[in-house]
């Protein structure tokens, strides 16, 4: 009997979750479609199945990110994105550039564990890459203060200061260092978006 379209779409998104998961701890290079379809309890044979390539599978996986696992991070920070005002930006500043952000190694934003390998991959993997930094702007621009003057320049330099302190910091070993680097960036953003 062959498995109904709800069926064939759930263990596409079970795929989907453990290939991104795979991909933050190692890269796209160090995972290989074996290892993903066992982590996700399937045998390599199924990958076909759902995917043309492990390419697709990564584009994919670095899309699902915004509606899938970042949705439910921005709901447990509190985070809202359409009408949350100043202090969903500082939310957004603080839950991304915190501790608990930074140890969450599987459930990290794209943009901090894969920013080298997407920027050699598919233009497919690029644009979705490039559509998590827009969402992540557009949430900034939307709800900067009243008054605050170029949102879209801040919300674009919030973005890069968020991103570009947790890539850093995910890179150091020295663990003071990279709060220190964190803290900055964080101290920075809240006061470019005129919070701090």
């Amino acid at each position: 009997m062959p498995y109904t379209p709800e069926h064939k779409a759930k263990v596409r998104a079970r795929i989907v979750e453990h290939a991104r998961i795979l991909f933050n701890r190692r890269g796209f290079s160090e995972v290989s479609i074996d290892e993903i379809m066992a982590e996700a309890g399937l045998t390599r044979g199924g990958f076909y199945n759902h995917f043309r390539n492990k390419e697709e599978l990564y584009a994919e996986a670095v899309e699902s990110f915004l509606n899938g696992r970042g949705k439910k991070w921005r709901d447990e920070a509190g985070i809202d994105p359409a009408n949350g005002g100043p202090e969903t930006v500082r939310a957004m500043i603080d839950s991304y550039l915190s501790s608990k952000h930074l140890g969450d190694l599987d459930g990290q934003c794209p943009m901090i564990a894969l920013p080298s390998d997407v920027a050699r991959s598919t233009a497919r993997t690029r644009d979705a890459f490039q559509k998590l930094l827009q969402a992540m702007t557009g949430l900034f621009e939307h709800n900067m203060p009243p008054g605050k003057a170029g949102p879209h320049g801040t919300a674009l330099a919030l973005s890069a200061l968020c991103v570009g302190g947790m890539v850093l910091s995910r890179t150091l070993d020295d663990a003071q260092l990279a709060d220190e680097v964190r803290n900055a960036a964080r101290d920075m953003a809240l006061k470019a978006a005129g919070l701090g």
